[in-house]
């Protein structure tokens, strides 16, 4: 990318580079609180404060599609900057009514056995061992649970009062849904609810994982879950993610939820449906809906979004890279997924083997310095360790916006139109800021300084 900055006086400057970090004067945090919203009461690990997270397809990975060949990128993981590995579910798959057809390799979340491995990945052994070399580089794995429903043919249905029946006294799927591959759980069961924290448990204790990224788990009673939680901390002080973009499950028992709502406007934009005006009105009234010291994540895709909504590049067109820079410097912590780092230009079949096409890894060093960038300004850290964004006016098609907080500041401005455009950011005047991407470039502000951003691109200005 061809990228040109330039103050209100004459001084200009060019880098080529996928991205810019600019680095600003100190400025103080405005209050994040709203007064109407709720607090969370759920104790968050130290380590999750400026942690990224990135979720594993095991399975489109590699053309083995196996622990032990996913584990020989763990290391250009942790160099990326990522924390926590979110593994999509790597239990076997039910065989009956497995969608598309029984020779296919179905769905990841027809749940056949909690405590088992999908032999198609390898064996516990491997796992175990996954998890340990994840550790060993300083990095938390936390596995996609299910439990709202099962397979067809999971051991559990020998209770059959478990389940959810039908009026004939038949299993189901669940209510509302195409999911045919699955029956539904019934959570008025107490011995359900046992048996599930029971499996929970197993994988905590037995392998070490550090907690569950958990499938509609807006599903699933609440007070199901605040005791899940209980127990798991017992056992080792859990992360947990909620498939769920609603308050409640963060008041007393989920760590970080989906930031859905944002992710749908996100895709909007792009197309030219919306404006950024309505996300500015999002981010208002979640600040009076979410506990300002629970987590959102933020993302521009996922298994769901990419196979059944589109590819990176159909989704987000020419400005892809500005949704990612937007998604890791809004708020809340960012998410990549499988792929993304390497241009991912199609839509994985979900129900198949579809190898990602990895390339030359176009977008590593994109994604290194912007996941190292929410590491370490502490204005955008998770939740409440972070500061509010503020929004800077600034051309149409184009979004500005800062988080400052104590001595930390970052600036961000995003051109999504097909003309360069200036932003107009006030600096500390006198103070040299540098500038980095391919070549390194000292900037002596002005205290009204005007960055020139290339049409489909981005800049960021930061402290740290």
């Amino acid at each position: 990318m061809d990228s040109n900055y330039h103050s209100s006086s004459t001084r200009i400057l060019s880098l080529f580079a996928l991205g810019l970090f600019i680095f600003t004067a100190a400025c103080t945090q405005p209050s994040r609180v709203d007064s109407a919203a709720p607090v969370s009461k759920v104790t968050k690990p130290e380590w999750s404060k400026n942690a990224t997270i990135y979720e594993v397809n095991v399975r489109q990975y590699t053309p083995e599609g196996t622990f032990n060949s996913f584990s020989e990128h763990l290391p250009r993981l942790k160099e990326m900057g990522v924390d926590i590995l979110w593994f999509m579910p790597i239990h076997p798959i039910g065989k009956i009514n497995r969608k598309e057809n029984e020779n296919s390799m179905g769905s990841y979340y027809s749940v056949q056995d909690y405590k088992a491995v999908s032999s198609d990945y390898g064996t516990a052994e491997d796992f175990s061992a996954l998890v340990q070399q994840a550790h060993s580089l300083g990095m938390k794995v936390i596995l996609d649970w299910v439990p709202n429903h099962t397979a067809w043919d999971n051991p559990w249905t020998e209770n059959k009062d478990w389940y959810v029946l039908g009026e004939e006294g038949d299993f189901i799927p669940p209510l509302g849904t195409d999911w045919t591959d699955v029956i539904q759980l019934d959570y008025t069961n107490e011995e359900m609810r046992a048996a599930m924290i029971d499996a929970m448990k197993y994988w905590v204790g037995e392998f070490g994982v550090d907690g569950y990224r958990c499938d509609v788990a807006g599903k699933v009673p609440t007070d199901f879950w605040v005791r899940a939680h209980a127990e798991l901390d017992e056992v080792k002080d859990v992360f947990m993610l909620a498939e769920d973009g609603e308050p409640e499950l963060l008041i007393e028992a989920f760590d970080m939820n989906y930031a859905w709502e944002y992710a749908h406007i996100i895709r909007e934009i792009a197309k030219g449906t919306m404006t950024f005006d309505r996300l500015d009105s999002l981010l208002a009234e979640d600040a009076k809906k979410f506990p300002d010291n629970s987590y959102r994540m933020y993302f521009t895709s996922n298994h769901d979004e990419n196979s059944w909504n589109g590819s990176d590049i159909e989704m987000y067109g020419d400005n892809f890279q500005n949704f990612a820079v937007l998604s890791g410097t809004i708020d809340g912590m960012p998410l990549v997924y499988s792929g993304q780092e390497a241009v991912l230009e199609k839509r994985l079949l979900f129900f198949e083997k579809d190898e990602i096409e990895w390339k030359d890894y176009a977008l590593v060093d994109f994604y290194t310095d912007l996941l190292a960038l929410n590491k370490r300004n502490e204005a955008l850290w998770n939740g409440d360790h972070g500061a509010n964004p503020i929004r800077i006016s600034s051309p149409q098609g184009t979004y500005a916006y800062q988080r400052n907080k104590d001595d930390f500041g970052v600036y961000v401005g995003l051109n999504n139109t097909q003309m360069t455009q200036e932003i107009s950011f006030s600096l500390e005047a006198g103070t040299i800021y540098k500038i980095y991407g391919m070549d390194f470039v000292e900037y002596l502000a002005n205290g009204n300084d005007v960055m020139s951003v290339p049409a489909n691109s981005w800049l960021i200005l930061s402290t740290h």
